[in-house]
């Protein structure tokens, strides 16, 4: 499995990541202990010259990370003629154990790194680098992530077989099964919709209230991820089935086929993007008052509020057209 070309990018891409930040977190370490802006020896000198490059270096690695999170749901998807009894990138992921470990991992590495990249964005504003011992111990935890995802990767990979039937996305993700996607699955869409729905609601609310009166950031950021997490149910439990046209098909990869236009990808990019933007937001916001870095917190933060605004509400349309232009109707939904 290993010449698949995507695969092999992929593990490219995790192993030359992973030097990067190993390299970053020895730098890391180094600041943690040596960080003294009112010296002026040479020691602290060249950290601080080290440090935009450092900087440069995370910002490719953390974009890789993205563009290897789309490569490797796209490369599921795109092996899933290979394996026996997978109709779609569900079926790839359920080859081994470790195959949605993988796709977890590299979730959480965007978001991590979206959010430690807009925190050292902030901090290079300020002209005595106020967060700069906090941003590089947090990429010290990130750097164990990224070394986690590419061992469990390289697993995944090394461990595909050809000769294995494994379970398809209707079996995972069906009511009468066992585990977390089959209780995801059996929530009835009336619940689910009214919780996709609320939680847009309040974490939008939360965010205009913040770019209006520069108050409540990080509660923005939370209120966030709470709309994310039920935004994925919504999909799997409520949206899919209009997209399908067919009440019992629960998968959240389908979505991405070409037979279903690639709605997936009109859900999922704006979806992401917009958590990640919070999530960034939420991270500079409560630092408005270290005097060096408040002019930059009182332009960033909101602008990076609007944004995620606006692709939520673009995630929240696409969303409802998806119902509302569906040939499916389930009474006792929207009444």
């Amino acid at each position: 499995m290993l010449l698949n070309p995507a695969i092999m990018a992929l593990v490219l891409v995790s192993a030359v990541v992973s030097l990067m930040l190993l390299l970053a977190a020895g730098f890391g370490l180094q600041v943690v202990r040596h960080w003294d802006i009112n010296s002026g020896s040479e020691r602290q000198l060249n950290l601080e010259r080290r440090t935009y490059l450092i900087s440069t270096l995370l910002t490719w690695a953390f974009v890789s990370e993205l563009v290897s999170l789309l490569l490797f749901i796209y490369n599921a998807e795109s092996m899933s003629g290979q394996f026996v009894g997978a109709m779609c990138a569900t079926g790839v992921l359920n080859v081994n154990e470790w195959g949605w470990p993988t796709l977890f991992l590299k979730m959480t590495i965007f978001f991590s790194g979206a959010a430690w990249l807009a925190l050292n964005y902030l901090d290079n504003q300020g002209y005595d680098y106020p967060l700069v011992k906090l941003k590089y111990a947090l990429l010290l935890l990130i750097v164990s992530m990224v070394l986690a995802e590419f061992y469990v990767q390289l697993r995944h990979f090394l461990e595909m077989d050809p000769d294995v039937i494994t379970s398809c996305c209707g079996a995972l993700f069906s009511a009468d099964a066992e585990g977390v996607a089959a209780e995801v699955s059996s929530l009835q869409p009336r619940s689910a919709m009214f919780a996709l729905y609320g939680t847009g609601v309040a974490a939008l609310g939360s965010g205009v209230w913040y770019g209006l009166k520069r108050s409540g950031g990080p509660l923005f950021a939370i209120l966030s991820s709470a709309a994310f997490v039920m935004a994925l149910v919504a999909i799997v439990s409520f949206v899919s089935l209009y997209i399908y046209e067919h009440p019992h098909h629960h998968c959240p990869f389908c979505i991405l086929k070409s037979g279903h236009d690639y709605a997936g990808y009109f859900l999922y990019i704006p979806l992401f993007f917009a958590t990640a933007l919070a999530f960034g937001a939420g991270m500079i916001a409560p630092w408005k008052r270290v005097s060096s870095l408040t002019e930059a917190v009182e332009r960033d933060a909101p602008r990076l509020t609007w944004m995620a605004i606006g692709l939520f509400g673009l995630f929240y349309l696409i969303a409802t057209w998806a119902v509302l232009s569906s040939n499916l109707v389930m009474s006792g939904v929207w009444w």
